[in-house]
Parts: structure tokens; C-alpha cells; sequence
């Protein structure tokens, strides 16, 4: 028989007489995540992270002049993520707040006042400064105070309003290097800051944290001609010299005294006891520990004699979770060796069990390595699904690409976090990448969707940011990281800090509900926690099926059907769907089958123990479509 079904009014996420539907309505998007303090609210199915450049945030200046300085181009504080800010953010669906840049790193700006070194400008890159060249791993970044002088309070406010708005605090840590003029102040009584006891007239040794090029003195890079480390500014220290001897080596292993204008040259790499030869100088971890829980790794490290790194380093991520923050995202965490993430997510596992713990990885045959035997919680999916997805809108790849990168990470999928943005990669709207973030809508469905695993957006996705300001050092593109900048789309969905988008444009305000709606479909939808099956050799298209792509999340209550057009033209066709998967084999009653991003309920064909659904897509457009069974 055919079914025309008709349609009701969506009610709040809530299992009611065996049937699960959202109440995650076009107009009111925020429902779901509003009530979340209530006794009614839904469970969180899995983390959504969302990921702020703090310095960049709250920043209302739009001067954006290129080489610009804080007084010239503003900065953002911890102060403007006010109470209102935080609610906005939350009603995305978020958990996981990523406060990017929070360390203390070297700054062209002078804190001297403060009673802070001046930093050298020809080992920073761009006059705020790279975050992941920290200068003290004991305080905070002052450029994000409101006062310097207390700044290590305005951030423990900041984690204090992050948690009474129902969400969790991540910052970075960075284990491979550090800033070439660390110098931390005020550390914690019995603590010796990195550096400090090394013998330097030594390349290597266990117990030292840098490695050293002995008898020589550190070189500035060679510039492009013109370069200027100042944008054109004057600075007491831009003079092509930097005093470091002897020269350590540079961040990412380059190990001559004066490292190429293309190496990490504003940092220095961070010892654990790995011998220039690349051998190790620390007990191997046995196999067997990759299938042991965490506490049996914390008690395999206890009275064993290892590298001070580990040591200081085990200090540092202890001293913030002491602080209240409640994980870490691990910045190429893929530099450091693997027994060393066994020892430092033991030990902070064992101070706080439900600490997040993410690492930036990009070595897919490594990934189970540092899953299993590092104990991460999770890596970036960036080689995998990222890669995939970002061709298939480029139009280089069909849609299987994503079937191929999902089924290679299939063993450890829910491990494997998802995002179309971060800090290092170009924004979905700019030229270079999709060229307009309506394009991102059908990438967002599949990539939040698809897995038990936590999605990740970065600040300003959701109202189409493109990165295309000239800032600086940064190029455009990306968000810089390195100056001090507004960012537009953001800037006008902040609204002098309102945060009630009052400057959106209307295709801005409708992305961003777009967003808010499918990130609470991810949040709390009960599907998040079934299974993942493509449905890729059962849909059938009007045309061609390659652009097209569709999955189930089956769920005994309630499933998901996602399907995703990336084409640039229409679609039409049918998909025939299992009644098993849906959930209502042998179930008594009628299937109903609604579209969770319009509330529209669609015609389905029901033939023996399949159900037919027939489909009609727009560019970029998308099908959600959710089951119940009406007893």
C-alpha cells in the first residue's frame, strides 16, 4: 500500500508511548539545548566541540589593518564570553568549549609593565604571535585580560561561567615545543621551568629538555627581501638577531643553528628521551598494554626511572586540570613517542577519569597506536573523512570517498573526531576551498551525523565566515592565528556583544539555524548511539548516484535516515529501506517518517519488509529523516 501520512506537530526529543521525535523546529531550533539545566532535558549523545580562537572572539574592532597592532586592530578577552555568549554557544548543541591559544605565548606587545620579558619579534610570527609558541605553560596569555596583572583569575572565571553554562573546558597543550625564549614566571613551588639544569654543551641527553647544537649560536632565518617581522613598526628588538647559544633545535626537528624561513622557527623542540638517532632512552611499553584500561598504564609508569620532560610536562597538564579545565587538545601529538601518552593521559586520567583528551594526528597507520597503547580519546578524522569530504564538494571525488575513508578507520570510528573547520585549515566559504558555505550544509548532515564520534566546529563556520581578510602574516583563507584581527561574519552575529546576531545578513542568520538545528539533531538525537550503515547500493537516483550520498543510524526506537546531495543540480529518486533497520520489523502499526529538517512528513511505499522512500533534492540540500512506530 502507499502511506500518505499527514502531518503533526513535532514534540521535544522524548521517547513517548515507543516513538522518538525532535522538537528541534525550523523557528526554534534552540529548544532542545534551552531546557538542558531542566529534569526534562535530553541526554547528551555524544560531544560537540566548538572550537574559539580566544584572542579573536570577542574582538569588536573592524579596523583589520594588515601588520596592525592590538591598540590599531583590537583583541577579544575572556571577559566577552559573557553568560550570554556561552547560552548562544550552547544552544548549537555544544558540551566542549576549545579556548584556543589560552597559554601564555611570545607577543610582539609589550607586557614589560607587567613585569613580563620583552619578546624578541624575529622569532614570532606576526605581531600577536603564533599560540603554539608558548612562552609559560603557568599562566595566560595577558593579551586576553581585561587585567594582565589578574589574568590567571579572569581565566578561572571564565572556566567557572563555561561550566555553569552546562559545558566543558578545553585548551591546548603543546608536548613537541616550545617558545625559543621560554621563561616562565611565578612557577609552582618545587617546579624548575623547561630548560633550566640542561647541559648544554651536549646535543643530547636523557634528562635534558632541549636538543642543542653545541659551539654554535642560533641564526635568524633568511627572509624573502622585505620581510619585515614588524609589519613596517618600530620594536626595541627587530634587529635580524636573536640571542640564543648555544642554538637549540628548531620545533619540528630541524637541527641546524640557523633553520629554513619555512621550519617552526619560533620554537624549540622538547626532549623525551629520543637520541638523535631516533632511538629511545626510556622503557618500551609491552604490546600487551594497548588492550589494558588506564589505570593499569598509570601503574606500569609508577617508580621507573624516566626523562625529566615527562616529568614537566605531566606538571604542566596536572596544574590546569587542578585549575578546573577539563581536557586537552594535543597539538601534533603524532612528534612525541607514544609511551610518553601512556604516561601523560594515565596520570591525567587519574586526577580526572572523564578528562577529554584529543590529539592532533595525522599518520593514519599510527592512529591505533596512539588510540590503544597512548591512550587518547580521540584523534582528528582530518586525513580520513576531512580529506574525502573537502573533495567530494570540490567535485574531485564521488561520494563513495566517503564510504572508502570511513570503512578504513571502521575499528576505531567512534574515536575518530570529525570537523569541516579548525584553525589550520581554509574556511568552507573561502575561493579555495568551497567558495560559498552553503556548500558546507550537506558536508556538515554527513560529518556530524555519521558516527558516535564528537563533531567539531570552529567559531564563525556557522554564519559562513571565509577568511578572506590580507591581516598580516596569516594568509587569507584561514583565520589568521598569528595578528591581531576582527573577523566579519562573526563580528556581525556578535553584535557588539549582544550575541544575537543582529547584523547577520538574512542568508547568514539562516545558516546559522541551519547549523543550530542539525548540531542538536547530533547532540541528542538517541540514533547518535546506533549503529552506522551506508545505504550507498540501495539508493537510486534520477540521474547520478555519485554525488548523492546516504547512510542509516539504526536505533531500536528510533532511526536515521540521512541523504545528502552534493551535485550541483536537482535530484530526484527512491531509496528502499529494510524494515529491520528502521527498527519495526514485525512491529504492529503504521511507519511514520518525517523529515527533522523541515518537520515534513514524507510518502513511503511499504512492500513486504521494505520500506520506499522517495526523495527530492536541491543543491546542497539534505533529508534527515527519523522513524517511529505509533502503536
Amino acid at each position: 500500500m502507499k502511506l500518505r501520512l499527514q502531518k503533526q506537530v513535532p514534540v521535544a526529543l522524548a521517547l513517548i508511548s515507543g516513538m522518538v521525535m525532535m522538537a528541534c523546529t525550523t523557528s526554534q531550533p534552540a529548544d532542545i539545548a534551552s531546557e538542558s539545566s531542566s529534569s526534562h532535558s535530553p541526554e547528551q549523545q555524544k560531544p560537540i566541540v566548538y572550537q574559539a580562537f580566544t584572542r579573536l572572539f570577542g574582538n569588536k574592532n573592524t579596523t583589520n589593518k594588515p601588520w596592525g597592532s592590538l591598540e590599531e586592530n583590537g583583541v577579544g578577552k575572556f571577559a566577552d564570553f559573557s553568560d550570554t555568549a556561552l547560552s548562544e554557544i550552547r544552544a548549537l548543541g555544544v558540551s566542549h568549549i576549545w579556548y584556543t591559544g589560552v597559554p601564555h605565548h611570545a607577543t610582539t606587545t609589550d607586557y614589560t609593565h607587567y613585569g613580563i620579558t620583552l619578546d624578541d619579534p624575529d622569532v614570532i610570527k606576526g605581531r600577536a604571535g603564533s599560540p603554539y609558541a608558548v612562552k609559560d605553560y603557568y599562566n595566560v596569555d595577558p593579551d586576553l585580560a581585561t587585567d594582565p596583572a589578574r589574568r590567571m583569575q579572569e581565566f578561572e572565571s571564565l572556566i567557572k561561567r563555561t561550566h555553569e553554562n552546562g559545558m566543558k573546558v578545553i585548551i591546548d597543550i603543546v608536548p613537541n615545543h616550545v617558545a625559543r625564549d621560554y621563561s616562565p614566571l611565578n612557577l609552582p613551588e618545587g617546579v624548575t621551568a623547561l630548560g633550566d639544569g640542561d647541559n648544554t654543551a651536549q646535543t643530547y641527553h636523557r634528562d635534558n629538555n632541549f636538543y642543542y647544537v653545541p659551539d654554535s649560536s642560533f641564526i635568524v632565518p633568511a627572509h624573502p627581501e622585505k620581510f619585515d617581522p614588524m609589519g613596517g613598526a618600530d620594536h626595541p628588538l627587530a634587529d635580524g638577531q636573536f640571542d640564543e647559544t648555544p642554538a637549540k633545535w628548531t620545533g619540528n626537528g630541524a637541527r641546524a643553528p640557523q633553520p629554513d624561513v619555512n621550519d617552526w622557527y619560533e620554537t624549540v623542540k622538547i626532549n623525551y628521551g629520543v637520541r638523535p638517532d631516533g632511538s629511545h632512552d626510556f622503557p618500551a611499553l609491552p604490546a600487551a598494554y594497548a588492550e589494558k584500561p588506564i589505570n593499569a598504564h598509570y601503574e606500569f609508569w609508577q617508580n621507573k626511572s624516566l626523562p625529566d620532560s615527562w616529568y614537566k610536562m605531566r606538571d604542566i597538564a596536572l596544574f590546569w586540570i587542578d585549575k578546573g579545565v577539563d581536557g586537552f587538545r594535543f597539538d601534533m601529538a603524532e612528534m612525541v613517542p607514544v609511551e610518553f601518552w601512556s604516561f601523560l593521559n594515565a596520570s591525567i586520567k587519574h586526577e580526572n577519569p572523564d578528562a577529554f583528551l584529543l590529539a592532533e594526528v595525522y599518520q593514519p597507520d599510527r592512529y591505533r597506536d596512539y588510540l590503544h597503547q597512548g591512550k587518547m580519546d580521540f584523534l582528528y578524522d582530518k586525513v580520513g573523512l576531512y580529506d574525502s569530504i573537502k573533495a567530494v564538494m570540490q567535485g574531485n571525488e564521488n561520494v563513495s570517498a566517503i564510504d572508502n575513508a570511513s570503512n578504513e578507520v571502521s575499528d576505531i570510528s567512534d574515536s575518530m573526531l570529525h570537523f569541516l573547520e579548525n584553525h589550520d585549515e581554509q574556511r568552507i566559504a573561502s575561493a579555495p576551498f568551497a567558495g560559498s558555505a552553503e556548500a558546507g550544509k550537506p558536508a556538515l548532515v554527513v560529518s556530524a551525523l555519521n558516527t558516535r564520534a564528537p563533531f567539531m566546529i570552529y567559531f564563525g563556520q556557522e554564519v559562513g565566515e571565509d577568511g578572506s581578510e590580507e591581516t598580516g602574516f596569516g594568509d587569507p583563507s584561514r583565520t589568521t592565528i598569528f595578528d591581531y584581527a576582527g573577523v566579519p561574519a562573526h563580528q556581525r552575529w556578535m553584535n557588539e556583544g549582544a550575541f544575537d546576531g543582529g547584523q547577520l545578513t538574512a542568508a547568514e542568520k539562516s545558516l546559522r539555524a541551519y547549523y543550530e538545528h542539525v548540531l542538536n539533531i547530533a547532540a541528542y538525537h538517541p540514533a547518535m548511539q546506533g549503529d552506522f550503515q551506508s545505504l550507498q547500493s540501495i539508493i537510486t537516483t534520477g540521474s547520478n548516484k555519485n554525488q548523492t550520498y546516504s547512510f542509516i543510524r539504526t536505533h531500536k526506537q528510533a532511526s536515521l535516515v540521512v541523504i545528502s546531495h552534493f551535485g550541483e543540480q536537482s535530484e530526484t529518486g527512491t531509496i528502499d529501506i529494510p524494515l529491520s533497520l528502521l527498527g519495526n520489523s514485525g512491529a504492529s502499526g503504521e511507519i511514520q517518517i518525517i523529515d527533522l529538517l523541515t518537520d515534513d512528513y514524507l510518502d513511503a511505499q511499504v512492500t513486504g519488509d521494505v520500506v520506499t522512500v522517495e526523495f527530492s533534492l536541491d543543491k546542497n540540500e539534505s533529508l534527515i529523516l527519523s522513524t517511529a512506530t505509533m502503536k
